[in-house]
């Protein structure tokens, strides 16, 4: 312990406070929530966080107070260190849980009780920002054993309907159905949370996922989307068919296209016009599906119905135009490419080509292999939007290479499992899910 501190103390002194975080977050569960607070608070005030600084100081001067190991962890999840909030707020609900009530006074000469540093919090307010922390870390087999544990506790809202969330991200969907279904109904803003999680158990009984590491499955279940490639490498060493890393390229662009022209076909699906995002790199895309498909094409407009919109990454277009997309319209599909799992785009897409963390599209700068076979470094692809849709349409279709892991994923592999998935394209707003559920994947620190 002593050790991790001390090297992430060494990191914060050199100047590195983003090395000096990722330790804490690493070894956060095995460090004294009091000992590492003294060092977030050095960071906090680095990083203009005066909310943070406070309420680690506090703590590092008073450790083994529920209030202020409370306010330490509800500050780190709002500055987005759940990691390191976790051990203290498992720590405030001990310590909430082991203290009895205080006794009442019943004679004038009683002692008056000790006066604390500050009101302790209540066992359920301590539980749910532990819960949040955990579903921060996506640790949500523990966020459902801590709700679990205290169910006696626990209203229904949002209390138990987060039983049901954590349940479907850790994969026990008769868990979720039973709990869900003993739930009274949701009422003001807990109606739209209950409407989804209620979507993604019809969706988990008209298509179970076969097992934990059934991406696709489970990528239908909790988004709604179709997931129409694999990756082919690492599949048994921990990528489970994502990817961590991917220099793109023209051939995947188009293998991604014959893809999503396989899902079309079917469901017996023809949109009228493929709708064009503002975005270089998305415009590519959309006027080489559109070439594709045989349809005209034009800048998207908002509410358009019967319009497929073509998005290479969401997180790389227009918010503005984004936040449109939540809402469909009538036959409005909404595909992307290359979609963020380890920071899922705002809107979900009802077809993604493939799951990665981090993505360099083809006409970006990065590396790139030389007739040698040697790697080396490329400058970006300045073409107009329309000469790279000409060499997307101009690649190999054919899917890329890999070490022979992942299972087969043909087109009949594919059309197997949509024309199986009836409830697609999903009803509701397609709202941002923010975990990566219950299939693992190996990922960047």
């Amino acid at each position: 312990m002593a050790t991790e501190l001390s090297e992430a103390r060494k990191l914060f002194e050199s100047g590195d406070s983003q090395g000096s975080m990722r330790v804490l977050r690493s070894a956060a569960d095995r460090l004294p929530p009091a000992e590492t607070a003294a060092l977030v608070a050095e960071l906090a005030r680095g990083a203009g966080f005066e909310d943070l600084a406070e309420a680690s100081t506090a703590l590092a001067a008073g450790p083994g107070q529920a209030d202020r190991l409370y306010a330490y962890g509800y500050a780190c999840v709002e500055r987005g260190i759940d990691a390191v909030a976790v051990p203290a707020l498992r720590e405030a609900l001990r310590l909430v849980q082991a203290s009895p009530a205080p006794a009442a006074r019943t004679g004038l000469f009683r002692r008056k009780p000790k006066e604390q540093s500050g009101r302790q919090p209540g066992l359920r307010k301590v539980l749910l920002e532990l819960v949040s922390a955990l579903e921060g870390c996506e640790r949500h087999t523990e966020a459902l054993a801590v709700l679990r544990e205290h169910d006696a506790r626990l209203g229904d809202w949002p209390d138990r309907y987060l039983t049901v969330y954590n349940a479907l991200m850790a994969g026990r969907i008769s868990l979720a159905r039973e709990v869900y279904e003993a739930l009274s109904a949701p009422e003001g803003v807990w109606v739209g949370p209950g409407q989804r999680v209620g979507r993604m158990l019809e969706r988990a009984a008209a298509l179970p996922p076969a097992d934990d590491r059934d991406l696709r499955g489970w990528h239908h279940v909790l988004t709604g989307g179709l997931l129409t490639t694999l990756s082919p490498h690492g599949y048994d060493q921990g990528m489970t068919g994502r990817w961590a890393y991917l220099q793109d390229d023209f051939d995947q662009c188009r293998h991604g296209l014959e893809r999503l022209r396989t899902v079309l076909a079917a469901t017996g699906r023809k949109p009228a016009s493929v709708a064009l995002l503002t975005d270089r790199g998305s415009r590519a895309l959309g006027l080489a599906a559109a070439q594709l498909l045989g349809v005209p094409a034009a800048p998207f407009r908002p509410g358009q119905p019967d319009v497929l919109v073509v998005a290479y990454d969401l997180n790389e277009c227009d918010p503005a135009e984004v936040a449109q997309l939540r809402e469909r319209a009538e036959g409005q599909l909404l595909f992307e490419h290359a979609t963020c799992w380890t920071d899922p785009p705002a809107v979900t897409a009802d077809v993604s080509t493939l799951l990665g963390q981090i993505v360099n599209a083809p006409w970006e700068p990065g590396l790139q292999f030389g007739e040698d076979g040697e790697p080396e470094e490329a400058g970006p692809d300045r073409r107009s939007a329309e000469e790279l849709a000409e060499a997307i349409l101009a690649a190999a279709p054919t899917a890329p290479a890999g070490d022979g892991q992942t299972p087969p994923d043909g087109d009949d592999v594919l059309t197997a499992f949509v024309t199986r998935a009836t409830g697609w394209p999903a009803a509701g707003p397609r709202d941002r899910i923010g975990s990566a559920g219950p299939v693992r994947s190996s990922r960047f620190a």
